[in-house]
């Protein structure tokens, strides 16, 4: 079977990173896209390159539900939708906002879900679609000071899984993508909240390592146009895999998850300085 052509696509987080760069490598392969964002600033550069684009809060229900339904005007019925927007909320968790713990899991999880849930019933009207769900393998390896980042992720990977198998029936796939290192600016936002820990936190002794961790994802990472074409070509594939990997540490990390907890806790609070906790 041939790879899928001429797809009308709508990706959610273009701003930057993956987001912007599935948008373009999607057009690049002859797709209809519909690129989003929460702030359509960030995505006229995209503008001319034969992508529509269209602002997008995956948080607001009235915002999901007119882009769904203008995509009609603008490039026809959706096929593939890429769940791509998210975010991490860096810091030790017994220190965290609860209210931008909430906001974390109601941007990366159910913005999900609800993306989701208005896209799904055209598909079903037509018998096929492919959903598309950005998790990451920080949702299958836990590290500290990202424990709301890596929480959102499994349930990403975990939801993925379930919706895998209930749309199957009605001949929709579902593709749960766990990326490693790949270039983005998500350091930088990741890194704009871990300042309050630097003093008066219980891990004020450590907060180079919280700092370091915030920018962890773009030491050596992949390009960002190099994941894309890899992503793109295994969404179009006429049998799909269920999980895909690429990029810096897509492979380590997993394989530590097989550890024993004890020992990837000695590892993982070596490299994070937690051994160096005095009290």
């Amino acid at each position: 079977m041939a790879r899928l052509e001429n797809q009308v696509v709508l990706i959610t987080g273009c701003s930057s990173g993956i987001g912007k760069a599935l948008a373009r490598e999607f057009a690049r392969q002859g797709h209809r896209v519909l690129a989003t964002a929460r702030s359509p600033e960030s995505l006229e550069d995209l503008k001319g390159e034969k992508i529509r684009t269209a602002r997008l809060d995956v948080t607001d229900p009235a915002s999901i539900e007119s882009v769904v339904k203008g995509a009609m005007n603008l490039v026809g019925p959706i096929d593939i939708v890429v769940n791509n927007a998210g975010y991490a909320l860096i810091g030790p968790v017994a220190e965290l906002d609860l209210d931008e713990l909430r906001t974390q899991l109601e941007t990366n999880v159910v913005g999900v879900v609800a993306v989701t849930q208005a896209v799904v019933p055209q598909m079903v009207e037509r018998g096929n679609g492919r959903i598309v769900n950005i998790g990451s393998v920080s949702g299958v390896t836990a590290t500290p000071f990202s424990g709301a980042y890596c929480a959102s992720k499994a349930a990403v990977h975990l939801i993925s899984d379930a919706i895998r198998m209930e749309l199957a029936p009605f001949g929709i796939r579902v593709i749960t993508v766990q990326p490693g290192a790949v270039e983005s600016r998500f350091g930088e936002r990741a890194g704009r909240g871990v300042e309050r820990f630097r003093e008066g936190s219980l891990y004020s002794q450590v907060f180079d390592s919280i700092e370091a961790r915030a920018g962890a994802s773009q030491v050596g990472s992949m390009p960002a146009a190099d994941f894309a074409h890899l992503l793109v070509g295994a969404v179009t594939d006429p049998s799909p895999p269920a999980i895909f990997r690429a990029g810096k540490h897509s492979v380590r990390l997993p394989a530590m998850a097989r550890l024993p907890a004890r020992i990837r806790d000695r590892i993982f609070s070596r490299r994070f300085g937690l051994d160096r906790i005095s009290t």
